[in-house]
């Protein structure tokens, strides 16, 4: 691949990693990790009213001048985009994830023609795997044979119970969207679409009883779950106790004090019952293998978002952060992927210990925690260069789960009476 960064012509803020400079990277050695996983934005609105969202609820409000769906025109140019950048690193297989908003509201013809286009530049001889995160309200059976046709898996956001979803997750008119997502779940959990469920994702509320919340999710035979912590920086951090009785419970680290109760009873119970993404990510890291995930670790990150408009943009949480976080100067119209990585932005996302603030740098944690997951380390003056804002929380998950694992380990070498699976959770005895 070319690599030509522009000698950090463009900064992209005053902060870091606006002054990261690429080209002494690429002169010590390092190379970008090519995009294997591109968000495509192919509908910009929502048809609910997410309090906790990140798009719309948050500090970037750049939603409201973007077209509400990606035009046919724009799908064709992201698709020969796509494939220029898997041409000229060689690359056999990549993701394409359909986003929103809710990209149900784009419908099927454009659904369809996002994933044909991609998949006809690429040509054969590469493997594109589509899925889709969606809040389930509108899966019909329209979409789900367009789906079943075309091999896109569907990933689910759901909350917990009827009460814990909708707290958060409701329509513009208040009312609750808990029924209507489980009806549209239920859907997809039909035997002739069941093989294209890929998964749950849920957003932690400590409100939210922890072995309740997983148990209901259970319900729904999920292949995965995600367990994801509430936007938040150290300027606007999230919520750390809801009640006196909570705050006295868990003042320093209350998400992860919820965590490991999740974790302590999904641990004891057999490995079919589901993966949890964290859980797994974080054994595999103790067992000392690469991270999977943008949560945790120090694996380059390999992920690309095309607006609805087709500007190129980061990772659509940083949004989170500040108004223009996620942007860019670049457009799928005039620029190209490779051009992207040589982004300071994006490249910071890739040199592993060297983005990291020096607190993190002194944890014991670090090659497990990563510094967390990026957006949460935000914080104005300093930038990206900061511990995660959920530091002490992911000190005591990690602490947590890498003392049980141990110790599981420990008793097979000392009596070979337990067995581990290759994600180091114990499958039983013998």
């Amino acid at each position: 691949m070319a690599l030509k960064p522009e000698a950090n012509a463009v900064l992209e803020g005053p902060e870091w990693p606006a002054r990261l400079d690429v080209r002494a990277l690429l002169e010590d050695g390092w190379r970008p990790t090519p995009f294997r996983e591109f968000v495509i934005k192919i509908h910009s609105r929502c048809n609910l009213a997410c309090s906790y969202c990140y798009m719309y609820e948050m500090a970037d409000q750049s939603w409201r001048s973007q077209p509400r769906r990606m035009a046919d025109a724009t799908i064709e140019t992201v698709a020969r985009r796509i494939a220029e950048h898997v041409e000229s690193n060689g690359l056999t297989r990549i993701e394409l994830i359909l986003h929103g908003g809710e990209p149900l509201l784009a419908g099927p013809q454009s659904l369809r023609h996002a994933v044909t286009a991609v998949r006809s530049a690429v040509g054969g001889g590469v493997t594109v795997s589509a899925s889709l995160q969606t809040n389930g309200m509108l899966l019909d059976s329209e979409h789900l044979d367009l789906f079943a046709e075309l091999g896109v898996r569907v990933s689910i956001s759901l909350d917990g119970d009827e009460e814990g979803h909708d707290r958060h997750r409701r329509a513009p008119n208040g009312s609750g969207s808990h029924r209507r997502v489980v009806a549209g779940l239920e859907r997809l959990l039909e035997p002739q679409y069941r093989h294209l469920f890929a998964g749950l994702l849920s957003a932690i509320d400590l409100r939210n009883e922890p072995v309740t919340t997983y148990e209901a999710l259970l319900d729904f035979g999920p292949p995965s779950l995600d367990f994801l912590l509430p936007h938040g920086t150290w300027d606007s951090p999230p919520p750390r106790a809801f009640s006196a009785a909570s705050a006295a419970a868990s003042a320093d680290a209350p998400y992860g004090d919820w965590l490991i109760q999740v974790f302590d009873r999904w641990y004891k119970a057999p490995v079919s019952e589901t993966r949890v993404r964290l859980f797994n990510e974080i054994i595999r890291m103790v067992f000392g293998r690469p991270s999977r995930t943008e949560s945790v670790g120090l694996s380059p990150f390999a992920a690309v978002v095309v607006e609805t408009n087709g500007a190129i943009e980061q990772v659509d949480t940083l949004k989170a952060a500040y108004e223009g976080a996620a942007r860019t100067p670049l457009h799928v119209s005039r620029d190209s992927f490779d051009k992207t990585l040589m982004l300071p932005s994006f490249a910071a996302r890739q040199i592993g210990l060297r983005a990291l603030s020096d607190e993190c740098l002194d944890c014991d944690l670090v090659r497990i925690c990563g510094g967390g997951l990026y957006p949460h380390r935000y914080r104005a003056g300093s930038g990206f260069a900061n511990p995660s804002v959920y530091c002490r929380d992911l000190f005591r998950l990690i602490s947590h789960i890498a003392t049980t694992v141990r110790r599981d380990v420990s008793e097979l070498r000392e009596n070979g009476q337990r067995r581990i699976d290759v994600n180091g959770r114990t499958e039983g005895t013998k």
